[in-house]
């Protein structure tokens, strides 16, 4: 038996809330110059600190490299910024809505 929405009350393989929220969320991307010369890519407006955690280990596996969730925003090592919002948008997000 399939798994049914208690929200839409529909199968959750049709009405997905997640997708939903993806394709309508204004995410901005910015670098933020830190100690001794370094760069940090930072990605804000994720509506939970679940999304914001979920996206920020997709990114560190994708770019090999370090990051961390600080109040919903994901902090990324190094000026990664063209290729966080390529994969933001292959994760789901609209490029329109990223600011960056």
């Amino acid at each position: 038996m399939k798994d049914i929405s208690s929200v839409s009350h529909l199968s959750k393989d049709i009405f997905d809330l997640n997708e939903i929220s993806k394709e309508s969320q204004q995410i901005k991307i910015f670098i933020e110059r830190k100690k001794f010369k370094k760069f940090a890519t930072k990605v804000s407006g994720f509506e939970t600190a679940a999304e914001a955690k979920e996206v920020e280990k997709y990114l560190k596996r994708k770019l090999a490299c370090g990051g961390t969730v600080k109040d919903k925003v994901v902090e990324i090592q190094g000026n990664q910024k063209d290729k966080v919002k390529q994969l933001l948008i292959e994760k789901g997000y609209q490029g329109e809505l990223i600011d960056g």
